[in-house]
């Protein structure tokens, strides 16, 4: 069995295959700094979750509802993927989720009706045991990226200990069918090129329960958002402090913690390998 010392040295070599890999795909470098941030963000993940991968018994387990109708009559199939960790009399289902910790303790229903599907697939047509279901944040927290950056060991330790990425999700095979009608309907508006945008107030509205709005949480991961009448009203808003903050959105790529993790290229590399 390897160890955890082992086990590390073995994850930074497939993170340096697999940036390779993607350099030359894409043809995009990152800085060193950067890409030393990038593998500690793996390695303290590894550091927080290893009971927990070391317990998994199936790994990427494919789940597929297939034979499915539309309102329209057009067949579709639902898939997704899971990882299963039987553990002494229980059977537990996670979905490895990149969204921040926070948004998902904020917004548990958001994920209810995927790992009910899930579990049904599993639990009812495979004729599985499935005791718990939950979804794994990967997101780094804030307050632990910021005290890595600080060196503040203590502060990382601590931060370290009060982060918990597993959010237990219950779910409940009684919402299926409705789960189901939902997605039906959607496959039909999608074959039909139904893809008019969100209304204006939708995008200025919360999304979930977190308090997000919708333009903030959803529309920045939107490809299409810069030619989207109804985020260039949402950004625009009205009077000239509106029209001035345009460019800040037209500029706004990614989340600013991705935005800061960029301008952080000056980061000096530091050893938490006693965490």
């Amino acid at each position: 069995m390897m160890t955890p010392q082992k086990i590390e040295e073995r994850i930074r070599e497939i993170f340096d295959e697999n940036y390779e890999l993607l350099r030359l795909e894409g043809g995009h470098a990152l800085t060193e700094d950067i890409r030393n941030y990038a593998l500690n963000q793996v390695i303290f993940y590894y550091k927080k979750m290893r009971e927990v991968a070391e317990k998994v018994t199936e790994t990427e387990v494919k789940l597929s509802l297939p034979g499915q109708r539309t309102p329209k009559g057009r067949r579709f199939s639902i898939e997704g993927v899971v990882d299963i960790v039987r553990e002494e009399e229980e059977v537990w289902m996670y979905d490895i989720k990149t969204h921040d910790l926070d948004f998902v303790l904020a917004n548990k229903e958001l994920y209810e009706k995927q790992l009910n599907i899930y579990g049904y697939i599993w639990g009812q047509l495979r004729q599985n045991q499935l005791d718990h279901t939950a979804v794994i944040s990967t997101a780094f927290p804030i307050a632990l990226r910021r005290a890595w950056q600080e060196n503040d060991f203590a502060k990382a330790m601590y931060e370290m200990e009060k982060w918990n990425p597993l959010v237990e999700i219950e779910s409940d095979p009684k919402n299926v069918t409705a789960t189901i009608s939902d997605f039906a309907a959607i496959v039909d508006d999608i074959e039909e090129n139904k893809f008019e945008p969100a209304a204006l107030e939708t995008l200025q509205a919360e999304w979930g329960s977190s308090g997000t709005k919708f333009a903030t949480r959803v529309c920045r991961n939107c490809d299409a958002r810069f030619s989207c009448e109804s985020y260039r009203r949402y950004v625009l808003g009205t009077g000239e402090k509106g029209k001035a903050s345009f460019k800040k959105y037209i500029e706004d790529i990614a989340p600013e913690s991705d935005q800061e993790e960029w301008l952080g290229a000056s980061l000096t590399q530091t050893d938490f390998d006693n965490l």
